[in-house]
């Protein structure tokens, strides 16, 4: 998955679930049940249980009504295509609330290594889109930044005359904020050598499991917590870019059995 290395391990995974996706929509054809069941048993196999999934899951909500109703293999390359690349892509904002779609943006818009679509697809993985959460460990709000996060990034963004972590504004600016500092860690990183892997993959497990994990890795760590939670992001990129959009009726911003699972947030890592 890491653009411009072969390397580290999320690579590895991702190539299979690329590969097993384009098994599955050759020739033209939706993915059957069969098809499904094969890549879903090869991608345990190579990836793990659980959140190594959600590539393939962002797929079958192509193929199975999510994506139109003329999905082919054109679809799906571009599907991968996206999933593979640096989420710079343009935010469809009717993919999420309607009231969160300037923040989103803007807080896509604070250094060129985060876009829209990244600020989207991490707020879906952390809280669903719900603004009130708390985490079990204090995290706060739609983005689920732990305190000490929040009190160094949070600012008064939507002029409410108060910095709270259960203002969306406030939290998905914070959010913002914080993985533009830790994209702007990774690239240190890797003009010095001391990891590999792309920018963005990097960030996101900063955001996940800090950046403390990611430098003692030297590059995304191999496991399921890290790598699952780099997949699951990267999953959900065609969606927010309008191009495996949600099937009719379809809450914005939410894919079923796609919710935060509540024992993963931000470790609060070093930026």
């Amino acid at each position: 998955m890491s653009a411009g290395t072969g390397e580290s391990g999320e690579g590895g995974n991702s190539t299979a679930v690329r590969n097993t996706i384009a098994a599955g929509t050759g020739c033209g054809c939706l993915l059957s049940p069969l098809a499904l069941l094969g890549a879903l048993v090869v991608i345990i196999i190579i990836g793990g249980f659980g959140v190594l999934l959600a590539p393939l899951i962002a797929l079958i909500l192509l193929f199975s009504g999510g994506g139109g109703d003329s999905a082919g293999p054109e679809d799906a390359d571009e599907v991968i295509a996206i999933f593979n690349g640096d989420g710079g892509g343009e935010l469809d904002t009717s993919t999420v609330p309607e009231d969160l779609a300037e923040p989103i943006e803007e807080a896509g818009e604070l250094c060129d290594a985060i876009g829209p679509i990244v600020i989207a697809a991490q707020i879906e993985r952390e809280s669903n889109f719900n603004e009130t959460l708390v985490g079990e460990n204090g995290e706060e709000g739609i983005s689920q930044l732990p305190p000490e996060i929040f009190d160094k990034y949070g600012e008064d963004d939507d002029d409410n005359d108060k910095t709270s972590a259960l203002d969306a504004e406030d939290s998905i600016m914070a959010q913002g904020r914080y993985m533009c500092d830790l994209a702007e860690e990774a690239q240190q990183m890797i003009d010095a050598n001391e990891a590999t892997g792309s920018v963005l993959d990097l960030a996101l497990a900063g955001y996940h499991v800090g950046m403390d994990a990611v430098r003692a890795a030297e590059g995304v760590p191999q496991t399921n917590e890290a790598q699952g939670y780099v997949l699951a992001i990267r999953a959900q990129f065609a969606k927010y870019e309008g191009v495996a959009a949600p099937p009719p009726g379809a809450t914005p911003g939410v894919t079923p059995g796609m919710g935060p699972d509540p024992t993963d947030s931000p470790s609060g890592g070093s930026p």
